[in-house]
């Protein structure tokens, strides 16, 4: 009598094994911290990348002067607009689904940038880009704090992932400039494909899913601060070119206005607020918050007008470029080190944020006396106060934005730092783009227009300096005297975040 057939059965007892095992090895938390940092990487660099290469994106796509600026913010504001949003969605969703979605609207939405034929094309593109960053950017930490218990694995875990966000950005503006020079200012959206594919890959089976909760999305809250913060935007770099008269400028502005007063109704109502209105009562939260917006606008505003000063009139190659911006990022890491690991022990925060806001401004202030000819070694001694000043200036600014947050406020708190620093960037690029172009009218330089053009960038950069005074001023009206415990691990890991991701907060306090 024939048996039965029983290879199949046989066949599977053999696969299941192996099965198991690869989805084990890549579950293996080197492998959950290598797609973290691959994640944070490809965000924080592309928030730069396209600085070095604007010049000729300029170029290829026949943006104006004033719309170059679109450029990066139609990143910063959908980044920063939609930030708190994509931190609330992983809440109720599941972490890990939310981080996979925002990488691969990310990698998907850098392929079209990377193929666009036109400016308006590129700019939607962008847009996408800082939708799926404001989605991937919050899950990731929170996955990165979920993986990794609290004690020495998470602080090594957690000092990677703010060096790989440190070295970021001086990655962006050197990889802007190799790849605008060896190929073309295309591959600065290219290379966001390969990364975000591998990320994607390995990240589905190697990143667990967290719990998810009940609630609802405050999806008009979030909408209404993104469109209201881009009318103002619009209205001010329409400004620039167009004047202050011009229908669209006049008319972006009071939209603007009018969607951010909807957006105040709507959280003072709304039973689960994207933004609790209750962070603005605490003085010292709030002034640190506005400070930290009023320096990164004007941080950001001189990276953008310098870069193309740098190539525009000093002739400078886009690896050239990219290379002189190195002592910024490395001055930014080391102040904040120093920073968050000694000097919050030894010095109240306030002398802190003021003296670091000091050392910005002067940097900017230096960068007002530019001429057509200035000595490279000059600004250069320029970038290291910046970085220097801007470094200390954040975190200790950052620390002040989460000073007396109740628990059930951690996490929109913690996303409010990084919303005031994105929103400050979009806002101050768009007043000091709004100066240049009522100054100049053009954006290129021609032919015996060299010493004017840096003329207006000198009136843009004592803007810029401007900002970072009005940031001073605020601190030294409005922040109370604080100094951090030194035995206080909880707040001194915070600090060494330096506001890295919005639930993060929330997250350290459910694992601790």
């Amino acid at each position: 009598m024939p048996q039965p057939v029983q290879s199949a059965q046989p066949a599977q007892s053999v696969q299941s094994p192996q099965s198991v095992r690869s989805p084990r090895r890549l579950q293996h938390p080197t492998v959950v911290l290598a797609v973290i940092l691959l994640a944070q990487l490809m965000v924080v660099l592309d928030s730069t990348v396209v600085n070095v290469a604007l010049p000729h994106i300029q170029a290829g796509l026949g943006f104006t002067a004033t719309s170059l600026s679109w450029v990066v913010n139609a990143y910063v504001l959908t980044f920063g607009g939609l930030l708190l949003l994509g931190a609330r969605a992983g809440d109720l969703w599941g972490k890990r689904r939310v981080f996979l979605l925002g990488i691969a609207l990310f990698t998907l939405s850098s392929l079209a940038g990377g193929l666009a034929t036109s400016s308006s094309m590129l700019l939607v593109t962008r847009a996408l880009q800082g939708t799926g960053a404001a989605l991937a950017a919050p899950t990731a930490l929170s996955l990165l704090t979920t993986r990794f218990a609290e004690g020495p694995a998470r602080l090594r875990a957690i000092a990677l992932y703010a060096t790989v966000s440190a070295a970021g950005a001086a990655l962006g503006l050197v990889a802007g400039g190799v790849l605008t020079e060896v190929a073309s200012w295309r591959w600065v959206m290219f290379v966001n494909v390969p990364i975000g594919a591998a990320v994607w890959l390995v990240g589905r089976p190697a990143l667990a899913e967290t719990a998810t909760r009940h609630g609802r999305l405050d999806l008009l809250g979030a909408l209404t601060s993104t469109v209201g913060m881009g009318g103002l935007v619009l209205g001010l770099v329409e400004a620039g070119g167009a004047g202050w008269g011009d229908p669209v400028t006049l008319g972006a502005l009071a939209l603007g206005l009018a969607t951010l007063a909807v957006f105040v109704r709507t959280e003072s109502r709304a039973a689960e607020p994207i933004l609790p209105l209750r962070l603005f009562a605490h003085a010292t939260r709030t002034t640190a918050n506005v400070g930290r917006g009023l320096v990164y606008a004007g941080l950001y505003g001189s990276f953008f007008f310098l870069s193309q000063y740098l190539q525009e009139v000093r002739g400078l190659s886009p690896v050239a470029a990219g290379l002189l911006f190195l002592p910024i990022p490395v001055a930014i890491f080391a102040s904040s080190q120093l920073t968050s690991r000694v000097l919050v022990k030894l010095v109240p925060e306030r002398a802190l944020m003021l003296s670091g806001t000091a050392v910005a401004a002067t940097g900017m202030a230096l960068a007002a006396m530019l001429g057509p000819a200035t000595p490279l070694a000059q600004i250069v001694l320029w970038l290291l106060l910046l970085g220097a000043g801007g470094g200390t200036a954040m975190v200790s600014l950052m620390s002040g934005s989460l000073a007396g947050v109740a628990p059930a406020d951690a996490g929109a708190a913690s996303g409010l730092v990084n919303v005031s620093q994105q929103l400050g960037a979009a806002l101050g690029l768009a007043v000091l783009v709004s100066v240049f172009g009522a100054t100049t009218g053009h954006g290129r330089v021609g032919p015996g227009q060299a010493v004017a053009y840096v003329h207006a960038l000198d009136g843009v950069f004592a803007l810029a300096a401007g900002f970072a005074l009005g940031a001073l001023a605020l601190i030294a009206a409005f922040v109370r005297t604080r100094q951090v415990p030194a035995a206080d691990p909880g707040e001194a890991e915070v600090v060494a975040l330096a506001g890295d991701g919005a639930g993060a907060l929330e997250e350290l306090a459910e694992a601790g």
